[in-house]
């Protein structure tokens, strides 16, 4: 059965409008750093807040997290640029952390979703989590969710 997750619940990175290019000091051959994200209008019995960041364009089969972060105190209404100290699964690069931007050569513009998720639950998966595996697990817990869509390129 397939359940929509609508509401108010909105995500924006000030640092790019809704998809515009990111700018370079958030790619990760650059500062590699995460941009500040500014969470607004989280749903009443919201038990925490969880974070994804993918590119459905890379080439590989599941596309390419960029960053996976849970356990975000539903009063938040900014995560810092930065930010460290989330439990945070590894990326598809292998590592626990934001890893910006970072298509291959000549493959064009890419699309970076920054995900956020409303969850009726708090919860505590293992690092080493799949993105695949991390949806599933939050399905049935998500209240609503919203969106904010970045592009990258070097070409």
């Amino acid at each position: 059965m397939v359940r929509f997750h609508k509401g108010d619940l909105s995500i924006e990175v000030p640092a790019f409008g809704f998809g515009e290019r990111i700018p370079d000091r958030f790619a990760k051959a650059n500062d590699n750093v995460s941009p500040e994200i500014r969470v607004r209008s989280v749903p009443e019995g919201t038990k925490s807040l969880a974070v994804l960041v993918h590119d459905p364009d890379a080439p590989v089969t599941d596309g390419w997290t960029h960053w996976l972060a849970w356990g975000i105190d539903p009063e938040t209404t900014v995560i810092p640029e930065g930010v460290s100290g989330l439990p945070t699964a590894n990326n598809t690069d292998g590592n626990p952390q934001w890893d910006g931007p970072a298509p291959p050569n000549g493959h064009g513009n890419h699309h970076y979703f920054f995900h956020l998720y409303a969850l009726d639950t708090e919860i505590d998966p293992p690092t080493t989590i799949s993105t695949p595996e991390f949806l599933r697990l939050i399905d049935d817990h998500i209240i609503e969710q919203a969106r904010w869509v970045g592009t990258y390129s070097y070409d």
